[in-house]
């Protein structure tokens, strides 16, 4: 097959980098490039510039108020805005939910909250791990009882990305405990401004919050609100999270951090006084994940050119993997580069406000909170254990 790009693509490349450049705030992109800490205003006006230009559903269809982008075209648009600084845009709604509710949900349900979407008026976080359900997904506790035209759910989710901020969450509920496990969950929408609802948050390592415990306690929840047929949650679960790993692979946020590293290597020197970018053992490693890089890319295009519009199958789960270790390599590499300042770290450097000191500390401060961040891109969206047992299972039949 080609994999090179036609000029068509080009120009649409084009396209993407000149308004990037043009309507990237300024500060928004400072933040990124640096590590720092990214609020809930960041990733709304940036989403919102795009919506503004017709491109706030990048991966959506024109029916249903996106692009229209075929894989390639979603593929350099992702690799485009990364590399520029751009913050991603928020997946738990477009590349999560939202494919669900095409596929599986009402129209009700789908004109009630695409448009809501895509607009960024919603904000939407995943209800799925719980303290003792994490790998084992179908083992949950969350319960949820029928009672006339509404659920009452109670139970607990945890790592639960930014609910500090969401609007709703798309959660999975057992609804029948005398079935095979995968057979009695079914997957609800909940009003996070529910009577019943607390978020607590967890603070990790870089001294942030973005995930949170949510506590349901008697939460009463319309059952308009439930999304296709009640005990078929566990189908939707296994579509939504073939999505979101096909993003995991993080190839625009490779594209970034590689660019990020050479420039730290080139402003750091080492004990004789030279750039480390000059250490040919330095050199040798930059040229070997760049080819990682460059081969995930390759991998993707393939993906993407033999898939077309067809939901992401367990090839997802290979771009997953490698995804995640590339992104934990250049963490690794980059908290290397710095040396002593990169730890220990001050958790306050993760601020816009955060004061730098000498040349090139505002690359560096970051990096050791960055490299403990990483660590958990190859346990979320399913550990690299599960990615591989489905591999094993669905590609090589063993």
């Amino acid at each position: 097959m080609q994999l090179n790009w036609t000029p068509e693509e080009r120009r649409f490349r084009e396209d993407v980098r000149e308004f990037v450049s043009a309507n990237l705030p300024a500060d928004i992109r400072d933040k990124v490039m640096r590590h720092q800490r990214l609020h809930r205003d960041d990733y709304i006006r940036w989403h919102c510039a795009l919506d503004a230009r017709g491109w706030g559903a990048p991966t959506w269809p024109g029916e249903f108020g996106g692009t229209g982008w075929n894989a390639i075209e979603r593929l350099i648009f992702e690799v485009e805005c990364f590399s520029a600084g751009a913050p991603r845009l928020l997946p738990f709604g477009l590349s999560m939910i939202g494919p669900v509710l095409m596929k599986y949900g009402s129209r009700a349900q789908q004109e009630r909250f695409l448009p809501r979407i895509v607009r960024m008026q919603d904000w939407w976080c995943q209800g799925y791990s719980e303290p003792g359900s994490g790998s084992d997904l179908a083992s949950l506790k969350t319960r949820a009882e029928r009672d006339g035209d509404h659920y009452r759910v109670d139970g607990q989710k945890t790592w639960t990305t930014l609910a500090q901020y969401a609007d709703w969450m798309f959660c999975l509920v057992r609804t029948n405990s005398e079935v095979k496990q995968q057979l009695g969950i079914s997957l609800l929408l909940i009003d996070m401004k529910s009577p019943g609802v607390t978020v607590r948050p967890i603070k990790t390592l870089d001294g942030g919050c973005d995930v949170n415990e949510v506590w349901l306690e008697n939460v009463q929840v319309p059952a308009e609100n439930l999304v296709g047929e009640e005990g078929k949650g566990w189908t939707y679960a296994k579509y939504l999270l073939g999505h979101e790993r096909t993003g995991i692979a993080g190839l625009g946020h490779c594209h970034r951090e590689l660019r990020i590293l050479k420039d730290l290597a080139a402003r750091t020197q080492s004990s004789s006084g030279r750039p480390i970018l000059e250490d040919p053992r330095m050199r040798d490693r930059l040229s070997r994940i760049e080819v990682d890089i460059m081969a995930l890319e390759m991998l993707l295009l393939r993906v993407a050119a033999a898939r077309g519009d067809a939901p992401p199958g367990p090839e997802a789960s290979v771009l997953k993997i490698r995804g995640s270790e590339i992104q934990q390599d250049l963490a690794m590499l980059q908290m290397e580069i710095a040396g002593p300042d990169a730890w220990p770290y001050d958790p306050d450097w993760m601020e816009a406000d955060a004061p730098f000191h000498g040349p090139g500390a505002e690359m560096t401060a970051a990096s050791g909170a960055g490299y403990a961040d990483m660590r958990k891109v190859s346990i979320y969206g399913g550990t690299t254990e599960v990615q591989k047992s489905i591999i094993a299972r669905m590609m090589l039949g063993l």
